[in-house]
């Protein structure tokens, strides 16, 4: 089973300190992700540049999908709120390892640009080139509604559950209804990265099993990606697999694969090939 990590990142400065939970240092190479990956089992992984705290990260990124391109591929972004980077989205995915693209949209002044028109070309235009689109959906959940329902070929992807990302544990699946009924819309999927955040119990996390099971079958395998945000993470890289691979009964066979990379390389068109072995 090849096993693909759909968000980590990496980072040669910090202008300002990485942000929440994400690890204090100064760096975090692809090299340095390629041995946590090997160690824990891990093939290839989706790299989200963490440009509000290393702005080159997206030079990097790509730098790391040449050099390892049956590793890494990119979720990539440009400022899309300035006319002149318009053009950019043409052609975005011609730049090698470039998947799609993923804006986070953390903050309160970010996501003014959902309504106050600065990101309303963005869904068409990324719609007509095939681009898939991530966020971190679960802040504004209605928003991310009317964008899949005004745009039905765009591929969307929610990110970290689609959770409440302020919350943990039962305050984690506050608005989970609001979240499964997105799944009705087959042109959105959902991340499960971050999972262990949400749980303030150790591995294997079983107050939130339960919730993630309801995401899972309302998304079904194909639209529920397994992944880690690994530099955030209360637990290792491995246990991060495990969870998923090991720990909950209602993931098994077929279903497991899908989840676990298979999925998301044929939504976002990640054609990745079986690495050697020796």
């Amino acid at each position: 089973m090849k096993i693909v990590d759909a968000q980590v990142h990496i980072w040669s400065q910090t202008v300002t300190p990485p942000s929440g939970l994400h690890r204090k240092v100064s760096s975090f190479t692809a090299e340095e992700c390629l041995k946590e990956m090997d160690e824990a089992g891990v093939d290839a992984a989706l790299i989200h540049p963490p440009y509000s705290w290393d702005p080159d990260s997206g030079a990097m990124a790509l730098a790391a999908a040449k050099k390892y391109p049956d590793r890494f591929a990119v979720m990539g972004q440009f400022a899309p709120d300035k006319p002149e980077n318009r053009k950019l989205i043409q052609g975005w995915r011609n730049q090698p390892g470039m998947m799609g693209l993923r804006w986070a949209l953390l903050s309160d002044q970010e996501q003014k640009k959902l309504h106050d028109g600065s990101l309303d070309w963005v869904w068409p235009a990324a719609e007509k080139e095939g681009l898939p689109v991530a966020m971190l959906g679960g802040l504004f959940l209605d928003t991310f509604r009317d964008i899949a329902e005004r745009h039905p070929n765009l591929k969307l992807i929610l990110d970290h559950c689609g959770l409440n990302r302020h919350g943990q544990d039962q305050a984690a699946f506050i608005h989970i209804d609001k979240l499964v009924a997105l799944a009705k819309l087959p042109n959105v999927a959902i991340k499960a990265t971050g999972a262990p955040h949400y749980s303030t119990e150790g591995y294997p996390f079983r107050n939130i099993q339960d919730g993630l099971h309801r995401i899972f079958d309302a998304f079904g395998p194909k639209r529920f990606f397994w992944g880690t945000d690994i530099t955030r993470m209360p637990c290792s890289y491995r246990q991060c697999v495990t969870f998923f691979t090991e720990e909950l009964p209602w993931l098994k066979g077929r279903d497991l694969e899908d989840v676990m990379g298979r999925g998301l390389c044929d939504w976002i068109g990640w054609k990745l090939k079986t690495r050697a072995t020796s």
